[in-house]
């Protein structure tokens, strides 16, 4: 069995759902994981219900990180390089919907994220839109470039980005976006930069659907696409690390309310596994669950 003793993972957004469970199996295969969370007191809840389990060698503990704010971000990697030196692991978790769910409706819905008709059971704003690409991608590549130096004083660097089957392109309508994404040969940080704010900006326009853009939870969907972007340009700009995207499956959580159709723990497995990847691994990559998914 392989040994992880020395190996330090940093996991955003993780006092519960999926973040939580991927913090549970790193600690149970003795990774010393730095829980983080907006708010103090649930990060400090969560690290305390992990401490209760018996025979597990991992340590845990918690440090408070703001992934919409650059002084949170420094003051963790300030934490990570006085207690540890290195960082070797980054799981960028922390997300947001981008609307308001209808919760019933969701339940009454088809199973099956796919058979789900948002448009009709959801409401968004443009402050929600705003946020959710703050959160689910500017918030992943603030967190990358600040750990990045950390990272490298690793011999085994690994990124991990949690997105969503909802972010691959078979969901963006064809157009410019969409044929950016879809060229992972030339596909550059300024490139998916651009279709952040090019989107962000049509939205405020009220003009997202007539410039071609998706209907319905529109910004999760936009959020997603360019983190897979954007973890495919920064895995060619830096061959020498693992950084890969998965999207753990349709698990129960809060965001989906609790409709999902996989426990914390399944949904957790893909990204652990990836955590871990052997430094022959694959990069640049989407990821189904455990299995290499595509981009389309």
């Amino acid at each position: 069995m392989a040994d992880f003793s020395n190996r330090v993972a940093v996991v955003t957004g993780a006092n519960k759902g999926i973040g939580f469970g991927i913090c549970k199996l790193l600690r149970a295969k003795g990774v010393t994981v730095v829980l983080t969370a907006r708010d103090e007191k649930r990060g400090l809840d969560a690290v305390r219900k992990l401490e209760e389990e018996e025979d597990v060698s991992g340590v845990i503990t918690f440090h408070q990180l703001d992934v919409t704010d650059a002084s949170s971000i420094s003051a963790l990697a300030g934490f990570i390089k006085a207690k540890f030196g290195k960082l070797d692991i980054l799981v960028n978790n922390a997300g947001v919907p981008g609307a308001t769910v209808d919760g019933d409706a969701l339940r009454n819905s088809s199973s099956g994220l796919g058979e789900v008709d948002w448009s009709k059971i959801t409401t968004e704003s443009y402050e929600q839109t705003e946020d959710c690409l703050n959160i689910n991608y500017y918030g992943a590549k603030r967190m990358i470039e600040a750990f990045l130096p950390l990272l490298r004083l690793s011999e085994s660097p690994r990124i991990v980005n949690i997105s969503s089957s909802m972010g691959r392109l078979m969901f963006l309508p064809d157009g410019w976006a969409k044929g950016v994404l879809s060229n992972g040969e030339d596909i550059t940080e300024e490139k998916v930069e651009e279709i952040a704010r090019e989107y962000l900006k049509d939205y405020k326009a009220g003009m997202w659907e007539s410039k071609g853009w998706p209907k319905g939870v529109s910004a999760y969907i936009v959020s997603k696409a360019v983190l897979n972007g954007y973890t495919r340009a920064i895995a060619k700009k830096h061959r020498d690390l693992r950084i890969n995207c998965v999207c753990p499956g349709f698990v129960k959580t809060d965001m989906n309310h609790n409709t999902g159709l996989l426990t914390i723990e399944e949904g957790a497995k893909g990204p652990v596994m990836l955590a871990l990847l052997p430094d022959d691994g694959p990069t640049g990559a989407f990821f189904s669950r455990t299995e290499v998914g595509t981009f389309d």
